[in-house]
C-alpha cells in the first residue's frame, strides 16, 4: 500500500468509524485511500465545520474526533476548531495534507507552516517525513489525544510521503494509560479537611466528564450532602434539578451558587481550574475557604489559587475515598432557602417571546434523548441557567475559546456520534452566520438536527455589554438586515417556521421535540432583551446586578 492508504488502515484500527473533513490537492492521496475504506467520510461545506464536528463527536461520545482538510487555507480553517478542542481539552486527531517535502519552505502553492501556527493549541504535532514513521504516529496520536487531560493532535502529510509505497501494516493499541490515585498522606489531609468543614461547598468543572468520573461524583454528593455549585463545562455532573445543585457559578451563575462560594470555608475544586468567568475578580474568591482542587493536571492545582491540599490522578479514586463531612446540617438549610429565595422566574410581562421561558419549557418537556449543543452569545447563558441539564455529556457548548459557530457543526457531529439522541442546537442570528453552511450538510445526511434559533437581530451580549459599560454606545452590533431565516432554511431543503408571539410557543415546542427530521425554529425574541444576573468585569461574584 501507499502512505496514504497506511494513514487510512490505522484509524480503522484506532476504531475509527467517522471523520470530518474537505478534500483539496495535498491531501488528494488520503481522499484516494478513503474511496475503498470501511470509514463514514461526513463532507462538510468549511473546514472549520470539520473541526467543530469532530469536537462536538468526541464530547457526545467520548470517543476521539478525527478532522481532515488539505494543505495551506484547509488547514488554516481548522485553526479555530482545533484552539477550541484544545481550550476545553477533548481529544482530537487533525489531519492535514502539506505540499511535497522538496518543496516544503519555498513558498510553494498552498504551503503553509500549520505544524508552526497550531503549535500553541495543540497537545502534540507531528510533521510525516517518511512513510515508515506512519504506524508509530498514528498510534502515538491517538493515546496522546486520549490520555490523561486530552486534547487535539495534529498530524501534517506532505504529498510525497502520503504516495510512497510501504509494505508496513498498522501497529495494535497497546494497554490504556491506568491513572493513579493520590497518595495516601493527601488522602489523609483531604480528608481531615472535609471533616473539619462546617460550610463546605463542590465546584464542580468539566474535568468530571472527561475523566468519566460522573458516576463517582454523583455518589459522592449523596454520600456527602455537601451543596454543589458548577461551571459552565461541569452543568450536568449532578443534573441540574437535584435538590443539592446551586445552578452554575460566575459571570452569569446564580445568586445561590455565588453566594454559597463566597460564604463558605472549604472549597472542593473537582475537575476546574478557576477560569476568570467562574471566580471574577480572583482575589475576592471564596475569601473565607480553604481549598482541595482534585485535577488529572498537575499544572492545574495551584496555578490560579493556591490549594490547602491537592489531589491528583484519577477522580473517581480519589473521589471514593473522600469522607462525609461531620455537621452540616445549617448550612445546608442555609443554602436551600438561597435557592429557593432566589430562584428564575418566569412571568415576564407582554406577549412576546421570552427566551428563558421557552428553554425552560423545552428541556422540561423533552425526554431523556435531549442533547443540547449550544453557540455563544445571550442564548448561551440563557441555556446554562434555564435548561435542564442531565448530563454533562448532554450539554455541548464552547466554554474556554467561545467560539461563535460552534452550535451547528457540533450538532452534526454529535447527532453522527449518538443517532438516538434528539439534538437540539440552541443558537442566536449572529452566531448561526458563521457556519450556516452546513445545514447543507444536515441535509445532505438527512440528520434529524433540531435548530432553535433566538433572533434578537443585533450582537446582543456585545449590544448588552455596550448598554451597561460603554455609556450605551452601540457599535457594530446592528443585525437588523439579516435574512429571513425561514426562507435561508427551506432553500437549504430544512423546514423551518417562525415563532414571534408567547401563544406559539406550546406549539412551537412539540414541532421542534416530535419532527422526525430535520426542523428549523426562527424565534423572534426583544432586542433588548439581557441576561441577569451579571457580576460586573472586575468585581468580585458577590457583586451582582440584576434587572432594575
Amino acid at each position: 500500500m501507499n502512505g496514504a492508504q497506511l494513514i487510512v488502515a490505522c484509524l480503522e484500527t484506532e476504531g475509527t468509524e467517522i471523520v470530518f473533513g474537505y478534500p483539496g490537492g495535498a491531501i488528494m492521496p488520503v481522499y484516494d485511500a478513503l474511496y475503498d475504506s470501511s470509514l463514514k467520510h461526513v463532507l462538510v461545506r468549511h473546514e472549520q465545520g470539520a473541526a467543530l464536528a469532530a469536537d462536538g463527536f468526541a464530547r457526545a461520545t467520548g470517543k476521539v474526533g478525527v478532522c481532515i482538510a488539505t494543505s495551506g487555507p484547509g488547514g488554516t480553517n481548522l485553526v479555530t476548531g482545533i484552539a477550541n478542542a484544545f481550550a476545553d481539552s477533548v481529544p482530537m486527531v487533525a489531519i492535514t495534507g502539506q505540499v511535497a517535502t522538496p518543496l516544503m519552505g519555498t513558498d510553494s502553492f498552498q504551503e503553509v507552516d500549520i505544524f508552526g501556527i497550531t503549535m500553541p493549541v495543540v497537545k502534540h504535532s507531528f510533521l510525516l517525513r517518511d512513510v515508515a514513521d506512519i504506524p508509530r504516529v498514528m498510534r502515538e496520536a491517538f493515546r496522546i489525544a486520549a490520555e490523561g487531560r486530552p486534547g487535539p493532535v495534529l498530524i501534517d502529510v506532505p504529498k510525497d510521503v502520503a504516495a510512497a509505497q510501504t509494505d508496513l501494516h498498522p501497529l495494535l493499541a497497546g494497554p490504556q494509560q491506568q491513572v493513579a490515585g493520590a497518595d495516601a498522606a493527601s488522602i489523609r489531609k483531604a480528608g481531615e479537611l472535609v471533616r473539619a468543614a462546617r460550610r463546605p461547598v463542590l465546584y464542580a468543572g468539566g474535568g468530571i466528564v472527561i475523566a468519566q468520573a460522573v458516576e463517582a461524583f454523583r455518589q459522592y454528593v449523596e454520600l456527602s450532602g455537601i451543596p454543589v455549585v458548577t461551571t459552565l463545562k461541569g452543568l450536568g455532573s449532578v443534573p441540574t434539578r437535584h435538590e443539592r445543585c446551586l445552578g452554575m457559578l460566575g459571570m452569569h451563575g446564580t445568586r445561590a451558587a455565588n453566594q454559597a462560594v463566597q460564604d463558605a470555608d472549604l472549597l472542593v475544586c473537582v475537575g476546574a481550574r478557576f477560569d476568570d468567568r467562574a471566580t471574577g475578580k480572583l482575589d475576592g474568591f471564596a475569601p473565607k475557604a480553604k481549598v482541595l482542587h482534585m485535577d488529572a493536571d498537575p499544572s492545574e492545582v495551584g496555578k490560579l489559587r493556591a490549594a490547602d491540599v491537592g489531589l491528583l490522578g484519577d477522580l473517581s479514586k480519589n473521589l471514593a475515598q473522600l469522607p462525609a463531612p461531620v455537621d452540616i446540617e445549617a448550612w445546608q438549610a442555609q443554602c436551600e432557602r438561597d435557592k429557593v429565595e432566589h430562584q428564575n422566574r418566569y412571568d415576564a410581562p407582554g406577549t412576546g417571546v421570552y427566551a428563558p421561558a421557552l428553554l425552560r419549557q423545552l428541556s422540561e418537556e423533552a425526554d431523556e434523548r435531549l442533547l443540547l449543543t449550544c453557540d455563544v452569545g445571550q442564548h448561551q447563558m440563557w441555556v446554562a441557567q434555564h435548561c435542564e441539564i442531565s448530563s454533562p455529556d448532554r450539554h455541548l457548548t464552547s466554554g474556554g475559546l467561545g467560539t461563535m459557530g460552534f452550535g451547528l457543526p457540533a450538532a452534526i457531529g454529535a447527532q453522527l456520534g449518538t443517532p438516538d439522541a434528539c439534538v437540539v442546537c440552541v443558537t442566536g442570528d449572529g452566531s448561526i452566520m458563521m457556519n450556516v453552511q452546513e445545514l447543507a450538510t444536515i441535509k445532505r445526511y438527512n440528520l434529524p438536527v433540531k435548530i432553535v434559533l433566538l433572533d434578537n437581530s443585533c450582537l446582543g451580549m456585545v449590544r448588552q455589554w455596550q448598554d451597561l459599560f460603554f455609556d450605551g454606545r452601540q457599535s457594530e452590533v446592528d443585525l437588523s438586515d439579516n435574512p429571513d431565516f425561514v426562507r435561508v432554511a427551506e432553500s437549504f431543503g430544512i423546514p423551518a417556521f417562525r415563532v414571534d408571539r408567547r401563544d406559539q410557543v406550546d406549539d412551537a415546542i412539540q414541532t421542534i421535540l416530535n419532527s422526525d427530521g430535520p426542523v428549523l425554529a426562527h424565534v423572534q425574541i426583544d432586542p433588548a432583551a439581557n441576561v441577569w444576573p451579571l457580576v460586573p468585569p472586575g468585581m468580585t461574584n458577590s457583586t451582582m446586578m440584576d434587572e432594575a
